[in-house]
């Protein structure tokens, strides 16, 4: 059985994130989104705003890289 965090509320898999992390590394989640290719380039489009923010992706339940 899957946990609910990879579930949306439509009940699709949504397994990836995208998540912020801002200068004094306080993290948000962006978005779930069905496949790392997708996930990354909304990563990437964010990146591009060349804001001190970092936006990374990552797996629904898995812990946070340094």
């Amino acid at each position: 059985m899957r946990g609910s965090d990879t579930m949306s509320d439509s009940g699709a898999v949504l397994p990836w994130l995208v998540i912020r992390q801002d200068e004094s590394g306080n993290r948000y989640r962006i978005g779930r989104y069905a496949t790392q290719a997708e996930a990354q380039r909304v990563a990437d489009g964010l990146d591009d705003r060349r804001h001190q923010q970092v936006y990374r992706v990552e797996r629904a339940g898995q812990s946070a890289r340094p």
